[in-house]
Formats: structure tokens, C-alpha cells, sequence
């Protein structure tokens, strides 16, 4: 799978706006999120469980 300028835009707006983004590597999808955003970082703490 390749990211488009659009798809990369897309994914930029929604981290500004606080919220997380699902990727895919080579093995696995990773979770991101701004590391500065206290409020994104624990987001990714619930949604992981």
C-alpha cells in the first residue's frame, strides 16, 4: 500500500486535531499519535487496553 500527498494531509489533520492514526509496517499496524498532545497519548494508552 502506498500513501498518497492526500492520504499523508488527511493523516496530518487528524493528528493536529488530537486525535490517532492507525499504519501499516511490514509485520504489524502501529498506532500514532502527537507524543506532545497529553490528551492523544492517552488515547493510545485506552485504545491499546
Amino acid at each position: 500500500m502506498t500513501a498518497t500527498t492526500n492520504d499523508i494531509d488527511k493523516a496530518a489533520g487528524v493528528l493536529h486535531a488530537g486525535g490517532l492514526v492507525a499504519f501499516p509496517t511490514e509485520t504489524v499496524y502501529g498506532l500514532g499519535a502527537d507524543a506532545e498532545d497529553p490528551t492523544a497519548v492517552t488515547r493510545i494508552f485506552k485504545v491499546k487496553g
